[in-house]
């Protein structure tokens, strides 16, 4: 069985119980979302390859949200996809403005691999907080732009449909 595999049925199991915020949809479609993206770039960084890619990606919610450990992730499917979702998962402490910049710190040191998997993740959240929550949208397009901004290796093709929905000007 691939590593892909393996983790979509994983992450089908853990978030089985969750939905999308605004839609109430099950929470996996956005996960299948994400992997489909990242599935779609074919083999863009050749520091990992594409199967892990995509199991991170099905993976990159399970510790933030359902309280995967780390430790977990390693025993099931190795230390670079867990070390992938660790790099992914927003688990900094203070207010907003704080983790944010924090999460920012954490994304801008990761490898181009993770870094162009938060830009798939971008991309799927970005339309559905626009469409069903305007107000706040306001606040989420600026974290992005300022997300995007330091995402530099990211694969260029995901930066850029990342940045026309956060209303980035090139």
């Amino acid at each position: 069985m691939s590593i892909a595999f393996k983790a979509m049925q994983f992450a089908r199991e853990a978030h089985k119980n969750q939905v999308r915020k605004y839609t109430g949809n099950p929470y996996v479609d956005h996960l299948a979302e994400v992997a489909g993206i990242v599935a779609a770039l074919g083999w863009p960084h050749e520091e990992t390859h594409p199967s892990t890619m995509v199991a991170v990606a099905w993976l990159h919610d399970c510790i933030e949200d359902q309280g995967v450990s780390s430790a977990h992730l390693r025993s099931e499917f190795g230390e670079i996809v867990a070390a992938g979702v660790v790099m992914l998962s927003d688990l900094e402490f203070g207010n907003r403005a704080e983790r944010k910049a924090a999460s920012r710190a954490r994304l801008a040191a990761a490898p181009a691999w993770v870094q162009t998997i938060k830009c798939a993740d971008l991309i799927s959240n970005t339309s559905s907080i626009v469409k069903h929550d305007p107000k706040f949208a306001v606040t989420y397009l600026e974290e992005k732009r300022l997300l995007l901004d330091v995402l530099t290796r990211a694969d260029p093709r995901l930066v850029e449909i990342a940045s026309a929905q956060a209303g980035v000007q090139s």
